[in-house]
């Protein structure tokens, strides 16, 4: 596969270029390390930042699925959900 096609098979895929893509992406890159802060701050001080992580990735979701980057995801019921593996702590 040559080198090229690495870098713009995907960007393509959701139709843009790789500057399109990369912009996006980095735009993306940092909402989820603002969100992630957030996060941190809201685990040491539970009073910060109630809602600023889910709602940001919320609203990053919502712009991927517009933008047909991405499939909505299927609802589960809370019974069918798997349970979180912790074991990287």
């Amino acid at each position: 596969m040559p080198l090229a096609k690495l870098f713009t098979d995907h960007p393509t895929a959701v139709g843009e270029t790789y500057l399109e893509h990369f912009g996006v992406a980095s735009r993306y890159a940092g909402r989820l390390f603002a969100a992630g802060f957030c996060a941190l701050m809201h685990a040491f001080f539970p009073f910060l930042f109630e809602k600023t992580a889910s709602n940001a990735i919320k609203a990053m979701y919502a712009n991927m699925t517009k933008r047909g980057a991405t499939q909505p995801l299927v609802s589960q019921a809370p019974s069918q959900t798997a349970a979180v593996d912790w074991g990287w702590l």
